[in-house]
């Protein structure tokens, strides 16, 4: 048997083992983008319905709550982005 066929064939095999899943990426980024707007035009949604009398206090309470923690997790995201960023920066070439 040839070399080249066999490692040909054992590539061929664990090819698919190393392909990207599906949710990784820039779909798993815009996903969280997505997520990330659709919290605050539910909270802001929210906060209308507060101010014309519609929503109950707690209803509103809780909208912002998940909005800070929203904020909160986009800009603990864009530090390390940021840091990451930074250290290939650093690094000798």
């Amino acid at each position: 048997m040839n070399i080249s066929s066999l490692v040909a064939q054992n590539y061929a095999a664990s090819k698919t083992a190393t392909a990207p899943e599906s949710g990784s990426g820039a779909n798993a980024f815009l996903g969280a983008a997505n997520d990330f707007m659709a919290t605050l035009k539910a909270s802001e949604n929210t906060a209308m319905q507060a101010m014309t009398g519609d929503a109950d206090p707690h209803a509103l309470v809780t909208a912002l709550a998940q909005t800070e923690l929203a904020v909160q997790t986009a800009v603990t995201v864009r530090d390390k982005v940021v840091e990451a960023y930074q250290e290939i920066l650093r690094m000798p070439v």
